[in-house]
């Protein structure tokens, strides 16, 4: 079994290939039925083994570091195990990069098996990674004779094309190993897996752009409740700052036509087999314009039938 070690950071993971096993495994529905497979990837030190970590306590057969090139024979051998095998985990990372090329052949493989497949990317900012991996006094496995940000910066250009075809894209920087088990129990966590799930997240462009967004969109074209005193030291939760922003002119015309596009794209995502995206909403700070605005688009979303889950990154910042 893979063991976490106390205090441990939520980036940083083991260097040998492992296979792992659950508590339980979900039955098959048949003895050949063919397993639900993730694939786990993303930058070192973002918290692959965490995340792996996870799924294995949540019932699934998690395989890490295997070679992707075996990934559909993981698949074939789930599917000949009487159902004792119905959801397997793979992590796949720069440890077994030779094997990089062979991804694709595999991916293409398993689409044309029709096999149900969900690819999560973990990321991290450069600093947050540079802490992690300076904690636990290792090198990074790219960095060579360089230093650890030439590593990060080599994984990161041979991962770019990974990062496009992830299904989830969880960023750790600012997550300890309890909150990226939150995120990873959220998205696997129930027994039915819904059509489309959606993070909308508020943010601050003056703390940077979410790195995990899909869609950004920007809320300072209204006026911005920090010049009106009595509504400063409010956030967008409250219902005098909400009522004051959505009294601006192009506020509601903005929420109703973003809604439509946004019931668009959904539907185009879950025709292309795409079940996660994030919505990030900016204003100047995070603090009024934008989380009165994803609180509404986010019930908006509900409503449309989209699970959906509100993150308000900068609100509290000031």
């Amino acid at each position: 079994m893979t063991q976490q070690q106390p205090g441990r950071p939520a980036g940083t993971d083991d260097g040998a290939a492992q296979v792992t096993t659950g508590p339980e495994s979900t039955p098959a529905a048949a003895d050949t039925a063919t397993p639900e497979l993730v694939i786990i990837s993303g930058m070192s030190g973002a918290g692959r083994s965490t995340a792996a970590k996870c799924l294995e306590d949540l019932g699934w057969f998690v395989v890490d570091n295997l070679p992707p090139a075996l990934i559909p024979t993981m698949v074939e051998l789930g599917a000949r195990s009487q159902g004792n095998v119905a959801r397997i985990a793979v992590v796949v990372d720069v440890r077994g990069r030779r094997f990089f090329d062979n991804l694709r052949e595999s991916l293409a493989e398993l689409d044309a098996r029709q096999v149900k497949r969900r690819f999560v990317f973990l990321e991290s900012s450069d600093d947050a990674l540079v802490r992690r991996f300076e904690s636990v006094r290792r090198p990074h496995p790219l960095q060579g004779d360089g230093r650890i940000v030439d590593g990060i910066a080599a994984e990161r250009e041979l991962l770019r094309e990974l990062r496009g075809d992830a299904d989830l894209v969880i960023d750790t920087s600012g997550l300890n190993v309890h909150q990226l088990r939150a995120k990873m129990d959220a998205q696997f966590a129930g027994e039915e897996e819904p059509e489309l799930r959606a993070t909308v997240m508020s943010f601050g462009f003056k703390y940077g752009l979410p790195v995990d967004a899909d869609l950004v969109v920007d809320m300072r074209f209204l006026p911005n409740p920090h010049w009106v005193p009595e509504l400063r030291p409010f956030t967008g939760l409250n219902e005098e700052v909400a009522g004051y922003v959505f009294s601006q002119p192009g506020a509601k015309e903005f929420l109703d036509r973003y809604t439509e596009l946004l019931h668009m794209i959904a539907a185009g995502y879950r025709r292309e087999g795409k079940r996660y995206v994030t919505v990030a909403v900016g204003c100047t700070g995070g603090k009024h314009r934008s989380v009165a605005m994803s609180e509404k688009l986010a019930k908006r979303l509900v409503a449309d039938g989209v699970e959906t889950v509100v993150v308000h990154r900068d609100m509290g910042r000031e």
